[in-house]
């Protein structure tokens, strides 16, 4: 997005909420951001586990049989 796209969309901000709303709107973003944030960080700590465990079959499938 240029220059005039987020000016645009401040003062259509501005208008729907004045200028009173702005802190509060602004404040409950951040903290919407900040829940989302910490949702990621918890699933990515979770995944790697899952992930390596699935590599490790895709590994074992992979492998040719031994003839024996």
């Amino acid at each position: 997005m240029g220059a005039q796209e987020w000016l645009i969309i401040a003062v259509v901000v501005l208008v729907l909420f004045g200028g009173s709303q702005l802190p509060k709107l602004a404040r409950s973003l951040g903290e919407a951001q900040k829940e989302f944030k910490k949702g990621v960080t918890d699933v990515n700590k979770d995944e790697p586990s899952a992930k390596s465990e699935q590599s490790t079959k895709t590994e074992q499938s992979a492998k040719p049989a031994d003839d024996a």
